[in-house]
Parts: C-alpha cells; structure tokens; sequence
C-alpha cells in the first residue's frame, strides 16, 4: 500500500470509522446489564484501546514524510 493510500486511509478511518466505533460501544455498553465497577472500567479499557491493533499497520509512519516523494 502506498504512502498517499495509507494517509487517505488514516483519515477516513479517524473521521468516519472511529466515531461509528464509539457510537457501537455506547450503544452494547449501554444495553447491557450494569457490571461491578471494575469489570466496567476493564471492559472501557478494552474498548478504548482494543480498536487500534488491528489498524496499526495503517498508521505507523503517517506522520512521517512521504519516503516515495522524489527529492
């Protein structure tokens, strides 16, 4: 994939797919039934971070310089 590909990606993922992660998360962890505390908070922490490994490939380097751009 290329650098351009990759970035284009990056943002739509941020702007488009990760507002609709949220909005799904809210939605199971609001209708399910009320967790002890710590199960809760574990189960937040899983979902906050739990969506950035399968797209880490897409974003390691983003903020690099494109390395294909001649010089």
């Amino acid at each position: 994939m290329t650098y351009k590909a990759r970035k284009r990606l990056a943002l739509f993922i941020l702007v488009v797919g990760l507002p609709i992660y949220i909005a799904v998360a809210v939605t199971i962890m609001s209708q399910a039934s009320r967790f002890p505390m710590v199960i809760e908070f574990l189960i937040y922490v899983g979902l906050g971070i739990g969506w950035i490994f399968p797209l880490k490939r897409v974003f390691i380097g983003i903020g690099q310089p494109d390395p294909d751009e001649d010089q």
